[in-house]
């Protein structure tokens, strides 16, 4: 994992940008010599690029499953072209019935077939053979962007694209390809074809990539690799406190872990042209369960809201039946495992107490009680999060509520305590707007009115240190998971 992402980081990627820019301005270079329109021609040629880049990309590590990514894009370009081209209602709604059935199916042969299995010989006394197939790195992500897709053309939000090389440009786009954030065809359709690349976007995207980086080096793998040492060890030599510290590094991994993946995306998109929307919005300074998963993976919390509750009634009919349906669905989303559909419920229960009166009960109470009151109720669900064994699951929970008898805080632990003092201070404070208040010292400073050249120098300065930095610890360290790979 660690040889992978330094190839990507200092050979894949710095080739690839060389060539999409040089074939860009060859091309520009040419048509304004036979004056002739030039933007639709530069951003073709650089559409195969990225294509052929993706293509690369993903085959990296599971060659195999690029035939299947092409003819999952090249199946959903067709249905919304039928969708569109369909002179009646019945007609659409066949093919977007189709677009579900082909899309969810992947997803329940390749993601839930095991555990259907499972479960089946576990109800009716079987010996059904699991399957046993490889989940492909990135399904769950492009099997929805497919279907967003297609249900916004159903619904007359977007036009159905006629080329099929943009289509699979959109689906195939190696930025966000493996791990998302989920992008919705309608954001970027007109950016396929007339994208504007400038300087400015091209360096706020390589420094949001660098400070993704670090803040995946830095803080998620330190965090995840002391959260593993915890939680995925003997859980009969831990003590209540080595349980709370260690469901705290866990509570740290996943945030930096998935939001660092969603800044690499979406700075990589800047540097090629995109604008993605925003995947997190600290979520950790939330005072409710409702807007911390306002706040928390964006892209699949809109997707579920506009495709599944409101088109089931949202707040009008069956409220709290449809709550409840979204997130049994946001729970099975994240695995086959009966852990994740615990864990979409337990956030749907607390939601809908919430709407009942929690709410109004944090109102009248300080900010820092609410404040608690959110991290507690988060804190232990990514408990439920982790632990796909039900019986680890119970002897950890009950360590962390101390109904059994366990060892105090080993020495080990303290040790680990005073060594990364500093280190979880910067981690706290880095789930804060702190990104906000330094920005606001830079415009005090008139930042935006400093010569081109400084600010170049003083990005590159910063970018450069964070990449040295970042390279050393990906070089030093053993543990380098990304986590929302598996989903």
């Amino acid at each position: 994992m660690v040889f992978s992402s330094l190839v990507f980081l200092y050979l894949f990627l710095p080739i690839c940008l060389i060539i999409y820019y040089l074939i860009g301005s060859r091309i520009r270079s040419a048509a304004e010599s036979a004056s002739s329109g030039i933007k639709g021609h530069a951003t073709q040629a650089q559409n195969l690029i990225l294509i052929a880049a993706s293509f690369f990309f993903y085959g990296w590590g599971e060659p195999i499953w690029v035939g299947m990514l092409v003819a999952s894009s090249f199946v959903g370009w067709l249905v919304g072209l039928w969708v569109e081209r369909s002179q009646t209602m019945t007609g659409k709604k066949i093919a977007v019935f189709f677009a579900v059935l082909s899309n969810l199916g992947l997803l329940a042969i390749f993601k839930y077939s095991d555990f259907i299995v499972e479960n089946i010989n576990y109800a009716f006394v079987t010996g059904l053979n699991n399957p046993g197939f490889a989940l492909p790195i990135g399904i769950s992500f492009y099997t929805f962007q497919i279907l967003s897709y297609v249900v916004d053309v159903y619904r007359g939000e977007v036009r159905a694209q006629r080329r099929f090389l943009d289509f699979l440009l959109y689906v195939s786009l190696f930025h966000q390809l493996v791990a998302g954030p989920i992008v919705r065809y309608v954001h970027i359709a007109h950016e396929i074809n007339h994208r504007i690349h400038t300087w400015r976007d091209f360096s706020l995207g390589l420094h949001r990539v660098c400070v993704g980086l670090f803040k995946k080096v830095f803080i998620a793998n330190v965090a995840g690799e002391w959260a593993q040492r915890t939680l995925g060890g003997d859980l009969s030599t831990l003590s209540m406190a080595d349980a709370w510290l260690g469901l705290m590094m866990f509570t740290i991994q996943i945030y930096f872990d998935f939001s660092a993946y969603s800044d690499m995306a979406i700075g990589l998109g800047m540097m090629f042209g995109f604008h993605y929307r925003e995947n997190f919005n600290y979520p950790y300074i939330a005072k409710t369960v409702t807007d911390f998963w306002r706040r928390w993976h964006i892209s699949l919390g809109t997707f579920f809201r506009d495709y599944v509750y409101i088109p089931l009634g949202g707040n009008k009919t069956w409220a709290y039946r449809n709550l409840f349906i979204v997130w049994a669905l946001t729970g099975f989303w994240h695995g086959a495992s009966w852990n994740f559909m615990l864990w979409g419920l337990y956030f749907g229960v607390w939601i809908a107490l919430e709407r009942l009166f929690i709410e109004r009960l944090l109102s009248v109470l300080p900010n820092v009680m609410s404040h608690f009151y959110l991290m507690m109720i988060v804190t232990l669900g990514w408990a439920l999060f982790y632990f796909t064994d039900f019986s680890r699951l119970t002897t950890f929970l009950e360590i962390l509520f101390g109904l059994t008898q366990t060892t105090r805080m080993g020495s080990t632990t303290l040790d680990d305590l005073s060594s990364h003092a500093l280190w979880l201070c910067i981690a706290i404070l880095w789930c804060m707007p702190v990104s906000e208040w330094l920005q606001s010292k830079f415009q005090q400073l008139r930042f935006d009115h400093w010569r081109p050249v400084t600010q170049a120098i003083v990005l590159l300065t910063t970018d450069l240190s964070l990449l040295i930095l970042s390279t050393a610890l990906l070089v030093g360290q053993s543990y380098n998971p990304f986590l929302y790979f598996r989903f």
